[in-house]
């Protein structure tokens, strides 16, 4: 074995579809690269599958990039692996001991359904942002950038909470499958903002209304949502977003 690789066993779920009653696979790679992503070690494995007549291992991916958002599984019992602040498909080999046995199964909420394997239906994500994500603005030529003034400190809070990709890693990691971070992180990214004034209320107020009709759960302040993260949105936009809440169900019209 070449002193830059390493040997693994894969303990993988398998399910074939959403009704069905999954399981682990254990498979055993030999000389896997330590310099392969995470995602590149799973290519590995699907194509010896497919050589020896086996079902390839369906996941999610597109960018490959920690851009996206696609991505995401609990790999030993943790959302997207060891590494903080790491989508999985930026997660490498090189974290990972020679001879170690790796776990890898699906993020579980009961808003996040099984489709296949790896698969999940992360839709509940955009029926919340169908519900307030956005602002509404007449079209035509862009306005000047310096039109609308914005305090340095809002500004920076705004672009961190919009750093937001949507993976659900926070759903997955939190004891009551919780979405408050998600959807904090959406809520506070306009509230800080001018732009985002004239829907405030009726986005706070429809977002959580969404959230509760998808089926997530309580947030209990556990913060494991926080340090799954991969782009390290903080809790302090849960707190954002039940003030939000809050104000605008105490004044709506």
């Amino acid at each position: 074995m070449a002193a830059n690789t390493i040997s693994i066993t894969v303990k993988i779920w398998r399910q074939s579809d959403p009704n069905s009653t999954g399981s682990f696979e254990n498979h055993r790679l030999e000389d896997i690269n330590t310099d392969m992503s995470f995602l590149e070690m799973l290519d590995v494995l699907n194509e010896r599958l497919t050589l020896s007549g086996g079902e390839p291992v369906a996941f999610d991916h597109d960018c490959r990039e920690g851009i996206c958002g696609m991505c995401g599984a609990v790999v030993n019992g943790i959302a997207h692996g060891p590494e903080r602040e790491t989508t999985l498909c930026q997660l490498h080999m090189r974290h990972f001991r020679n001879g170690e046995t790796i776990a890898i199964e699906p993020f579980r909420a009961r808003a996040f359904p099984p489709i296949k394997d790896l698969i999940i239906d992360r839709s509940s994500f955009d029926h919340i942002i169908t519900a307030g994500g956005y602002v509404s603005m007449n079209t035509g030529s862009a306005q000047d950038g310096n039109t609308i003034p914005v305090a340095q400190d809002k500004a920076e809070q705004a672009m961190d909470a919009a750093a937001c990709i949507g993976c659900g890693a926070c759903v997955a990691a939190c004891p009551n499958a919780a979405a408050m971070l998600f959807v904090g992180a959406k809520v506070s990214q306009f509230a800080l903002l001018p732009q985002g004034e004239p829907e405030r209320k009726k986005r706070a107020l429809a977002m959580v209304e969404a959230m509760d009709k998808a089926g997530f759960g309580n947030c209990g302040n556990e913060r494991e949502c926080e340090n799954v993260c991969p782009k390290g949105i903080s809790i302090r936009n849960i707190a954002r977003l039940n003030r939000e809440y809050i104000r605008a169900a105490f004044t709506a019209d």
